[in-house]
């Protein structure tokens, strides 16, 4: 990827365009970042840099990542990941701002879907109720019918069944950068993003041009 930082999702809202259209965006709170160490090809097998997003109190932070943080002079973190960008030049201890990035900037960001528990047919797969007539209940929002008896005389492989709906890891691609707030670590990008509202996002250069 060439370029890349970590986000958290602040919520949606909307924006007027020069035309004056009504443009629906995703603010993104970006960076950031602090460079706690680098990977290298004769070391590691490949390159990578490693970066920590987000302050948090000290008696959160294992040992081993605090020896990280020591290393390069930067607060305790919530977040550490590794990220393949094709700058490495990087010292420990640099910071990544948003400012890489600008409005018509294609993006792909990454995240976690929204959790739902252990969810039924209807809620996970769209289903149809049985049949809301005498005789049928109480089981219209049950799954019905999953095979025959004798033949096969098993569950069909594949049927679509109840079970943990969402917290998914997904990734939407080609999406526009509409404008960049270096001053506030902004970004707002055109139209939705995966997750809830305070949960952590990738944003990095999109690989479908």
């Amino acid at each position: 990827m060439e370029k890349a930082i970590l986000g958290k999702k602040v919520g949606m809202t909307q924006i007027f365009s020069e035309k004056g259209e009504a443009v629906p965006v995703t603010v993104v709170k970006a960076g950031p970042l602090t460079v706690v160490q680098i990977k290298t090809d004769e070391k590691d097998g490949y390159r990578a840099v490693k970066v920590a997003f987000e302050d948090i109190e000290k008696r959160k932070v294992t040992k081993p990542d605090m020896g990280q943080f020591k290393k390069a002079n930067c607060a305790p973190k919530r977040y550490l990941r590794e990220l393949k960008l094709d700058k490495t030049d990087y010292e420990i201890g640099a910071e990544i701002k948003c400012d890489m990035f600008a409005a018509g900037d294609m993006v792909d960001v990454t995240g976690t879907t929204k959790g739902h528990g252990f969810s039924g047919t209807i809620k996970r797969w769209n289903h149809h109720r049985l049949k809301m007539t005498h005789g049928v209940g109480p089981v219209h929002r049950e799954v019905g019918s999953t095979g025959a008896n004798s033949t096969p005389s098993k569950k069909i492989k594949g049927l679509k069944s109840p079970g943990r709906y969402g917290h998914e890891q997904v990734t939407i691609q080609n999406l526009e950068i509409v404008k960049v707030d270096t001053a506030r670590d902004v970004i707002l990008i055109r139209g939705a993003v995966p997750g809830p509202r305070g949960s952590l996002l990738t944003v990095k250069s999109t690989v479908k041009k």
